[in-house]
């Protein structure tokens, strides 16, 4: 102590309050020519303590440290999981849902043409069965004796005349009804072409192409059960009408049995064409023709159904209308032919499609105004033919 203030000019800046272990001592220095004592108690310079030193906090480093960083472990589980698969809804799959809500209107259109289909068929099977009874009393009483142009036999008779007549306004339902099914398979093939064409579309992710697997196989069911209202319309359409031409003639005959209360039977007009198994060995021909034949088994279309929508009417039409002006009495048969090649559910496939192309041409041939009965069908197998084809032949 006595070092430090050896010197007068050094102990002068020395401060006359000191603190030690936290005691402060009073003034006990005062160097001449100084500051006064009481300027030099305000604060102390020097403060000695044993007390903890506060810890200063550093400022904070720039990001130079920063890298590298270990990353966080990725599972299995995190990559299956569901969060991160999403992706939201794609461009592919917006039109997706398009496509699913046309199938809805698909769906249900068919089922109301099913549904206006059965009422048709029923409301005929009833006036089918009105008219069957009352001639089967007039039958009964006329076989059993009775007067002539007796009141209650007319009265029958009038009654079995509405019922063909409201059978005969059911054709007109249907040539409707089957118009609007057309419509509709027309519908069900552009939406399969377009459900099809998507799958090329880029922007799609797997549960895209998922959901167009499924749309493709309902329209397909779809369209199997257009083919099916199709078919059943058609034969309603041929049934009706043949039935209508022959119980008019039949009609005639029974009102003429009535006026003269004697028993005829059925009227000469009427006819059984029989129905047979065709032969299609002759078929040779593998490009669609038109031109008629002589009236034997001579093949007069051939008709590939290698593709959805195959332009055959026309050319049907040509041919059938050249042979019918050369022969009116001709004959067609329309044979279903499938490939041979292939293991048996091929094969039970493919005679399946022909079936239904050779129900879809006889069809045609009907609206086309060629009598049912003029038409054969026919099944067999070809080792030329690569797909269904359907063949149509003049007899």
């Amino acid at each position: 102590m006595k070092n430090l203030f050896k010197n007068n000019v050094l102990t002068a800046n020395i401060p006359a309050v000191l603190a030690i272990g936290g005691v402060t001592f009073g003034s006990f220095l005062m160097a001449p020519n100084s500051v006064s004592a009481q300027d030099m108690a305000k604060k102390p310079v020097l403060v000695i303590t044993n007390k903890v030193m506060p810890t200063t906090q550093a400022a904070p480093s720039s990001n130079i440290y920063n890298s590298p960083k270990r990353v966080p472990e990725i599972t299995a589980a995190q990559i299956t999981a569901p969060a991160m698969s999403s992706v939201g809804e794609t461009v592919v799959g917006r039109k997706v849902n398009l496509l699913n809500k046309d199938l809805f209107a698909l769906e249900s259109r068919v089922d109301r043409l099913a549904a206006q289909l059965s009422s048709v068929s029923q409301q005929g099977k009833s006036m089918a069965a009105s008219y069957y009874a009352s001639v089967a009393t007039i039958n009964t009483q006329l076989q059993t004796g009775t007067t002539p142009g007796n009141p209650r036999l007319v009265g029958k008779l009038n009654i079995a005349q509405k019922n063909l007549e409201t059978l005969s306004s059911n054709i007109a339902n249907l040539n409707s009804l089957s118009m609007e099914i057309a419509d509709a398979a027309s519908k069900g093939s552009y939406l399969l072409d377009s459900t099809r064409s998507m799958y090329n579309l880029s922007g799609a992710i797997e549960e895209d192409h998922v959901r167009l697997a499924q749309i493709e196989d309902k329209i397909n069911a779809s369209l199997v059960d257009i083919s099916r209202v199709q078919n059943n319309v058609s034969d309603d359409i041929t049934r009706t009408t043949a039935y209508l031409t022959t119980e008019r003639d039949n009609l005639r005959t029974l009102a003429l049995a009535v006026a003269n209360g004697d028993l005829y039977g059925k009227s000469l007009a009427s006819q059984t064409f029989s129905y047979h198994q065709g032969n299609a060995n002759m078929m040779h021909n593998a490009s669609l023709t038109s031109a008629p034949t002589a009236p034997s088994q001579r093949l007069l279309a051939k008709i590939k159904f290698d593709r959805s929508n195959v332009e055959y009417e026309q050319p049907i039409y040509a041919a059938v209308q050249s042979a019918m002006q050369k022969y009116p009495n001709a004959k067609f048969e329309v044979v279903a032919v499938h490939p041979t090649s292939g293991n048996t559910a091929q094969l039970a496939i493919e005679s399946t499609k022909a079936r239904r192309n050779a129900e879809k041409v006889l069809r045609s041939l009907t609206q086309m105004g060629l009598p049912l009965d003029k038409i054969d069908l026919s099944y067999n197998s070809s080792n030329e033919a690569s797909t269904s084809e359907v063949h149509l032949f003049l007899r």
